[in-house]
């Protein structure tokens, strides 16, 4: 009996699996370690940040995290960081109502041709984005939008309409065609059918769209540190501020970006399981 049970065991539980398992739980740890040493960093007093190796034994402090905040200088973070929540959450909502028609439009209804319209939007992610910097420029200045939030809540828009097309192509192509063709056949029309059927099915993979938007828009830098001034400067454009060549720096900076990478965290956290869920979405045929 002994025997016929290890050899169940071994087939439920296969040693392949569990090295495979030990690789992920390895590959996560590497991944977590530069994070956790920033934020150890941003508990050190600037000597003991700058310490080379760094002190794992040295006293914890909140300096840095006081300094960001405006202790010492008087500077505060609050309105880039509310100019980074503003384009960010704007622009993806504009993502999503322009890409979920699109995607419809390209997977539930194609469109003749849609490989060459999805080509398309996958092209204009091959432009270098320095390439289109002046361009942008120009015309902002022209119009008068620069240092304005809103010529990036546009920008930010562009930059991930089509990722999002894509993505949520994938995602509508799963929606069962039986339900749309009920739907039709009771009267609904084509926004009663997307807010309340294509969405509830789609909403794990609405959810990451959504979630990969936000990340891109919020640590977006190039087109914000040129666009932008005074008024509508954001977080990473606000933490390279902290980077000078006088002094030490590197604990203020530390505390500083763990700051700045707490939304991006907390909205990743609060979305995994549609974040897995949607990722997965048009995995398996």
């Amino acid at each position: 009996m002994k025997a016929g049970g290890d050899r169940a065991d071994a087939r439920k539980y296969p040693p392949r699996r569990g090295i495979w398992g030990l690789l992920a739980w390895a590959c996560g740890l590497l991944f977590f370690l530069p994070f956790a040493w920033m934020v150890l960093t941003s508990l050190h007093s600037e000597p003991d940040a700058a310490t080379n190796p760094p002190s794992l034994g040295a006293g914890l402090t909140l300096q840095g995290y006081r300094e960001f905040f405006g202790s010492g200088a008087g500077v505060t973070p609050w309105p880039p960081l509310i100019n980074s929540l503003t384009a960010s959450l704007a622009s993806t909502l504009l993502v999503l109502a322009l890409a979920v028609p699109a995607a419809y439009a390209l997977s539930i209804k194609p469109v003749r041709k849609w490989t060459d319209v999805m080509f398309f939007f996958l092209s204009t992610k091959m432009l270098p984005a320095v390439a289109g910097l002046l361009p942008v420029y120009l015309i902002a200045q022209n119009t008068g939008l620069l240092d304005n939030v809103w010529l990036l809540v546009i920008l930010y828009t562009s930059m991930n309409l089509p990722i999002a097309v894509w993505m949520m192509r994938s995602f509508l192509a799963e929606v069962p065609v039986e339900i749309l063709e009920a739907a039709s056949i009771d009267g609904a029309g084509l926004p009663t059918v997307l807010m309340r059927i294509v969405a509830p099915v789609a909403a794990p993979g609405i959810a990451a769209t959504a979630l990969i938007s936000f990340i891109f828009s919020w640590n977006e830098l190039l087109f914000a540190r040129v666009l932008t001034g005074v008024v509508a400067g954001t977080a990473p454009v606000f933490l390279t501020g902290f980077v000078t060549s006088q002094g030490l720096f590197l604990a203020k900076v530390c505390a500083a970006a763990v700051c700045v990478s707490l939304p991006v965290l907390i909205a990743g956290f609060a979305a995994q399981d549609k974040l897995v869920q949607g990722l997965s979405l048009g995995a398996v045929k």
